[in-house]
């Protein structure tokens, strides 16, 4: 194949479901199950849009003014969203990724994050890509590499597909109690509310609509894997469900109206967190990796619900 701008593709399949994972950012591109789209794709000519697919390391969403303190030490990263002065997802989006370990089911994909200006630390990062009878698993390490304790934080940013039409006509169920809110300038968090009695109560289901949402929540209901869920259910009754372990306490999710007109509300982003917005600047939930510690997190999205209404048990 002549070279594409997610660089080399790497194909998996198990049974009837394929995946395809990219060079460029690690992340990945497609995946279905017997043709039928269960992650929203980006074509293999095109650019990733969105964030579509990709890890989020050493942060996911927004850091304001790409500032942080860590350790008594004051930090400054480049302004990756400079219309809202803020810096976005992490470093590794647009850098090829290695590929470590390629098999029929499985491929491991790796980079080293070296010392950047604000971030002077060392990680070596893998991510996982494996299908199995129970859907595709995605398992994210990073290890401190250096000698000094690193701010750590991650996340991904896989889009459910709503099926032939938009986000609009589908059913959501996320049962988490809080959402963070944020300011509607520059998105950075403002404080939580209980979702009880707002359009963001998705607990039981509900269609969205026209709606808008790129909101982050938390308080997640787990079932006895430990798992958080959460369920697309398009108008066919057709539904795809993605799952966080609780490495990832919090779900980001977005409705995708700031993307190209095409592709607006065309799929649903359904973002796994290790910590809130702007973790890095106010420390909540940010992990402190010590030198030569891992931190491991895990999301997976089960195989395809045909007209099947019960949601996953928690």
């Amino acid at each position: 194949m002549a070279q594409v701008p997610s660089g080399a593709q790497f194909e998996i399949a198990f049974e009837d479901q394929h995946a395809v994972v990219v060079e460029v950012g690690g992340g990945i591109r497609a995946y279905d199950v017997g043709g039928v789209e269960v992650l929203q794709p980006y074509a293999v000519d095109q650019m990733c849009d969105g964030a579509h697919g990709a890890p989020l390391v050493p942060w996911p969403n927004r850091l304001g003014d790409g500032r942080y303190r860590f350790d008594g030490a004051d930090y400054q990263v480049a302004l990756t969203e400079p219309e809202k002065s803020n810096a976005i997802h992490g470093f590794l989006r647009w850098r090829p990724w290695s590929c470590l370990d390629h098999e029929v089911d499985r491929v491991v994909m790796a980079s080293t994050l070296f010392p950047l200006q604000g971030y002077p630390f060392t990680l070596d990062v893998r991510v996982s890509y494996r299908l199995d009878e129970f859907g595709l698993t995605v398992t994210t390490t990073a290890t401190n590499l250096g000698d000094q304790a690193a701010p750590y934080a991650c996340g991904q940013h896989p889009y459910l597909s709503p099926g032939v039409g938009t986000v609009d006509d589908c059913t959501l169920q996320l049962r988490a109690d809080t959402r963070i809110v944020t300011d509607p300038q520059r998105q950075l968090p403002t404080g939580r509310e209980d979702v009880s009695g707002t359009p963001f109560d998705f607990r039981d289901g509900r269609k969205i609509g026209h709606l808008a949402i790129d909101d982050a929540f938390t308080d997640l209901s787990r079932d006895e894997q430990g798992r958080a869920w959460v369920r697309l259910e398009d108008a066919d009754g057709q539904a795809k469900s993605l799952w966080v372990d609780e490495a990832y306490p919090v779900i980001e999710i977005y409705t995708g109206d700031t993307l190209a007109p095409d592709r607006r509300r065309r799929g649903l982003g359904t973002e796994p967190m290790s910590g809130p917005p702007n973790a890095l600047q106010s420390g909540d939930q940010v992990i402190r990796l010590e030198p030569g510690d891992s931190s491991s997190a895990s999301w997976g999205v089960s195989r395809i619900e045909r007209n099947h209404r019960a949601a996953p048990q928690s």
